[in-house]
């Protein structure tokens, strides 16, 4: 019995460059079967005009466009629509990297990049906006030999269980939900601590350590917990 081919899922790329958008357009066609349809913007007005029409389930977001720059368009899009956002952007500078996060983009990837990274980090935004609400917290995130159990409140690693503190199992849940993600340093003290510690990085940073004491075979090389230096922390997802 052939199997049922599957629908291509909708990508839609901002970028003003046009070396890129042939690089990227080339790679995604010589995919066999394609598993995604491209759509091509070069400004950032075309995107938002893109976006509301083609409704793509994965958006690929240059920051320095020509009319209204990468941020702007996060925020806009941001305000209608919850579609993952993916950064891919020449900038290297930190500060870059947490304005694209805190606007909402879901993830930020610094060119040059290797077209392999790229698409599994779009695989794991094409998870994330398939999976279901998590009203009632069923679900469970696993990364390599961790397990995080949400509907039981359980972390187990291989196998056995993890005692972790209530504020060291909240902030490891916030990870897990978002796993794959990268969060910056001001949305994890908020949602775990609350908007009055949004600058206190030494609690997070402290409670990072206790984590990875608990979690990593070696705690000084994180499998599981890793560092985007200076912006935030993510799950390393399965």
């Amino acid at each position: 019995m052939t199997a049922k081919p599957t629908t291509p899922a909708t990508l839609l790329l901002i970028e003003d460059e046009p070396q890129m958008r042939r690089f990227l357009r080339g790679a995604i066609a010589a995919l066999d079967p394609p598993p995604y349809r491209l759509i091509e913007a070069a400004t950032g007005a075309e995107g938002l005009l893109a976006a509301s029409t083609h409704h793509p389930e994965v958006i690929l977001l240059d920051l320095g466009l020509p009319d209204i720059g990468g941020v702007e368009v996060t925020r806009r899009l941001r305000e209608w629509t919850r579609v993952p956002i993916i950064v891919i952007s020449a900038r290297q500078q930190e500060s870059d990297k947490v304005d694209a996060l805190d606007a909402g983009a879901d993830d930020y990837v610094t060119k040059p990049f290797g077209l392999p990274e790229l698409l599994a980090r779009v695989r794991v935004a094409l998870r994330h906006a398939h999976e279901p609400e998590l009203r009632n917290e069923s679900l469970v995130v696993v990364s390599g030999e961790l397990k995080i159990d949400l509907a039981n409140r359980l972390v187990t690693r291989g196998g056995e269980d993890v005692r972790l503190t209530p504020v060291e199992y909240k902030l490891l849940a916030t990870l897990a939900r978002n796993a794959g993600r990268v969060l910056t340093h001001q949305q994890l003290l908020k949602e775990v601590w609350g908007p009055r510690y949004a600058t206190q990085k030494q609690y997070l940073h402290v409670y990072i350590g206790h984590l990875r004491s608990k979690l990593e075979p070696e705690p000084a090389r994180p499998r599981f917990l890793l560092t985007d230096a200076g912006v935030g922390y993510r799950l390393k997802a399965e």
